[in-house]
């Protein structure tokens, strides 16, 4: 009952500092992409702004079909005006050659693309889902943040990843608990150059994963070997699964299949980079 009350206290802190911040913006476009950060972001700028809150998505190769058919669900559920681009990072070889700051390059592409939006929408800020724990990570992507003046208001309302979920658990959003789901050109090792085959062969496994019970999955694309990760508690079971599992992987095109034992570990392929 008092973690209730702490969690309500939370809520309301939050929400007290959330409609300030809005209130001095009176229009905005969130950079959305389905997780539960920027679905946070753009409810509350619906909720705060009305029809002056809206959301933009990439129909990106790197974004699952499954999230963007989630987040256009999401804001024709809450009634909230979404723009759908077509960012193009996949013709950059800045960004297919996969460098360290791979990232960077996507969310430059994203952003110029947001930016011609906004020549629809003029007076319109745009604003991202980062939340105050991201600060902490290696993300190259909020340097393009920077350069484009893109704001993020849970970090200006040191908002936090357990507030994010305790804001959106708060107004009943659907996808509260959702796992992470970072792009899928994440989960192919910096110098392995991305490519469309590439992406859709980790698509596939994820969502046949899925299909099995792993909700929270990665597969990392390790020279044309599928490496699984799913959660620690869950190895024991993929082990018991994985001959079939195996067979049906390599039909999608992997020429090997294997577990990592260690478990899920959100951004492993950083551990390469000294950061």
């Amino acid at each position: 009952m008092q973690n209730e009350k702490d969690n309500k206290g939370s809520v309301d802190d939050y929400l007290k500092k959330l409609e300030a911040w809005f209130q001095a913006r009176p229009k905005t476009i969130t950079a959305f992409s389905g997780g539960v950060d920027s679905s946070i972001v753009l409810y509350l700028s619906k909720y705060f702004l009305g029809k002056d809150g809206i959301g933009c998505i990439s129909a990106s190769a790197s974004l699952k079909s499954k999230d963007m058919q989630l987040a256009s669900r999401f804001c024709t559920q809450h009634d909230i005006h979404l723009e759908i681009i077509i960012t193009q990072e996949m013709k950059d070889d800045n960004y297919l050659s996969n460098p360290a700051n791979r990232c960077y390059f996507c969310k430059n592409h994203l952003y110029l693309a947001i930016n011609e939006v906004k020549s629809k929408f003029p007076g319109y800020e745009v604003l991202n889902g980062t939340n105050i724990d991201d600060l902490g990570d290696y993300r190259p992507g909020l340097d393009a943040a920077k350069e484009y003046d893109v704001r993020s208001p849970l970090v200006d309302c040191k908002v936090n990843k357990e507030g994010v979920r305790l804001l959106a658990r708060h107004f009943g959003l659907e996808n509260w608990d959702k796992p992470a789901s970072p792009c899928l050109s994440s989960r192919i090792p910096y110098g392995t150059s991305v490519s469309i085959e590439k992406l859709m062969k980790i698509e596939s496994a994820e969502e046949l994963l899925n299909n099995y019970g792993f909700e929270d999955v990665r597969v990392r694309y390790m020279d044309g070997e599928a490496r699984i990760e799913v959660e620690k508690d869950k190895v024991e079971k993929l082990n018991a699964l994985f001959p079939s599992i195996e067979s049906e992987i390599k039909k999608i095109g992997f020429k090997k299949c294997s577990v990592d034992q260690e478990g899920l570990v959100s951004g492993k392929l950083n551990r390469v980079l000294n950061v």
